[in-house]
């Protein structure tokens, strides 16, 4: 969180090194938490990060939260 709140206060400042500095300091911690980089598990199952749930296998079961269609 201390890294995203360096990026907040560098836009808020216009300071654009400083702003770099704490967006890449947001990517490093997001990639050790897991969050991005290489898929880090191996259940066997599909990737469907960034896929529309429509185009998924989950497909029917979204349809179905869906109140009145």
């Amino acid at each position: 969180m201390a890294a995203r709140r360096q990026v907040g206060l560098a836009l808020k400042s216009g300071d654009i090194v400083a702003l770099k500095a704490a967006r890449a300091a947001v990517d490093a911690a997001k990639r050790a938490l897991g969050e991005r980089g290489p898929v880090w598990w191996t259940d066997g199952a599909p990737d469907l990060n960034r896929h529309m749930v429509t185009h998924t296998s989950y497909k029917r079961w979204y349809e179905e939260l869906q109140p009145g269609q």
